[in-house]
């Protein structure tokens, strides 16, 4: 007898190693750009900064949401499969989509757009002050050159050594864990949505997962979009404070959470399944 072999394929290693390499680029965008615009901007502009910031980094996902949906129109096998070959639409369970084109697309646009952070100065004047070309060189050496000194001064054990104590600082500051518990909650519940909605929208309506892709992009994102920006207008425009801000984010919340709690009412008839919710006759 001959053995029956399961199919099966290793590429999807590249795939993840890929995804960890992205991670590991995209990652410092965020920690180290709030940090040169703290250290760089007015504190009455910073919150405006940042709102920019953030709506740029929905603009991403919904651009990306986008493609994806025209790429999902696409048969994945698209250039070695001709289109008079495909007997299956979009809308049959059995499409697949070409979602590899998506990031291809996205990785030379990333390699294209990592080019101007070389060009970035390791040293900005702080906006609202001026200084003359020469002192500012001058400082700017000075700083370089003090930095050099304190990193040869300081091995890999001594900074690790001062780590832990910050980083056990960190996890007993309530307001610093509180927020990290806000943040994984409201990005837990955002990655849901991404993840679920667009079947639950192909399995209920009977749409396509171009479509799907497509609505979930136009539904939510440009509104999160609005809401960044207006809240970073906002603060700039009325100098809020850090209380205030807290004040107004837990409304807010609240208001979100209540909307979100009337969806439970929201019911939609089940679709008729032949052996599950209908008979096969």
């Amino acid at each position: 007898t001959e053995c029956e072999k399961e199919p099966g394929s290793l590429l999807w290693i590249f795939v993840m190693v890929g995804n960890i390499v992205r991670g590991m680029g995209e990652t410092p965008i965020m920690p180290l750009g709030i940090s040169y615009l703290e250290d760089f901007a007015k504190a009455e502009n910073s919150p405006f900064y940042l709102a920019c910031l953030h709506t740029a980094t929905v603009v991403g996902p919904f651009l990306g949401l986008l493609l994806a949906s025209f790429c999902a129109e696409l048969f994945v096998d698209i250039g070695s499969v001709g289109a008079d070959e495909i007997t299956i639409t979009a809308t049959d369970a059995r499409w697949v989509g070409a979602w590899w084109l998506g990031i291809l697309i996205c990785a030379l646009l990333n390699l294209l757009v990592g080019i101007p952070f070389w060009f970035l100065p390791k040293s900005l004047v702080k906006e609202g002050e001026t200084y003359e070309p020469e002192e500012t060189s001058e400082k700017c050496v000075a700083s370089l050159q003090e930095n050099d000194k304190n990193g040869t001064k300081q091995t890999m054990y001594e900074i690790a050594k001062d780590f832990i104590p910050f980083l056990k600082a960190l996890f007993h500051n309530p307001v610093y864990m509180l927020f990290i518990c806000i943040t994984v909650l409201q990005f837990s519940a955002f990655d849901g949505m991404i993840s679920f909605m667009p079947k639950y929208l192909e399995q209920q309506f009977g749409k396509s997962a171009s479509d799907a892709i497509f609505l979930i992009g136009i539904y939510n994102l440009p509104v999160l979009c609005v809401g960044y920006f207006s809240g970073g207008l906002f603060m700039k425009k009325f100098k809020i404070n850090i209380y205030q801000a807290a004040n107004i984010a837990f409304w807010v919340s609240l208001l979100e959470y209540l909307l979100y709690f009337a969806a439970y009412w929201t019911v939609c008839d089940t679709s008729p399944v032949a052996g599950l919710t209908v008979s096969y006759q």
